[in-house]
């Protein structure tokens, strides 16, 4: 079996630099961040899903000191979406986080958990979706599709 699959990404300098819808897809994301629960990684993380409706839905990580009964902000955000509007596409997902376990240059990326329940997400909804990484100093990183992130994913 011959496997190909081209790996499509956008970068950019300054999440600034996004269109306005993006932008507040961004801020969304850093609220959510804001309110993570994170009282033994410090590393909070924030997610803000679009879905095609307009509607944005957030996300943050949520621990437990029973690790790992805690729960990563893509997958607060992409369960919830599915559990709520479960025949409305998620268009995209932006994600963002604070904390001293990256260095600030750094992209985050979902960890292969979240990868996999993102592809889950575009099987079911049968349509790939964005996906929006920004650094703790500003950079962006955009992926077109989870298979991007995940090339390898269970189920494809």
């Amino acid at each position: 079996m011959n496997y190909r699959h081209t790996i499509e990404y956008t970068l950019l300098d300054n999440w600034k630099e996004l269109n306005e819808s993006d932008r507040v897809l961004v801020d969304k994301a850093f609220e959510a961040c804001s309110r993570a629960y994170a009282p033994y990684s410090k590393f909070q993380v924030g997610a803000a899903v679009l879905l095609e409706n307009g509607l944005i839905i957030e996300g943050n990580n949520q621990e437990n000191v029973a690790y790992p009964s805690g729960l990563c902000a893509e997958r607060v955000a992409l369960f919830y979406a599915g559990a709520n509007y479960p025949n409305v596409k998620v268009d995209t997902i932006c994600i963002v986080a604070k904390g001293d376990l990256l260095p600030k240059e750094n992209l985050l990326t979902p960890c292969g958990g979240c990868r996999q329940v993102m592809i889950e997400t575009e099987n079911r909804q049968l349509t790939a979706f964005r996906t929006i990484l920004i650094s703790q100093n500003n950079r962006v990183l955009i992926f077109n599709s989870a298979l991007d992130l995940l090339p390898f994913a269970f189920g494809k």
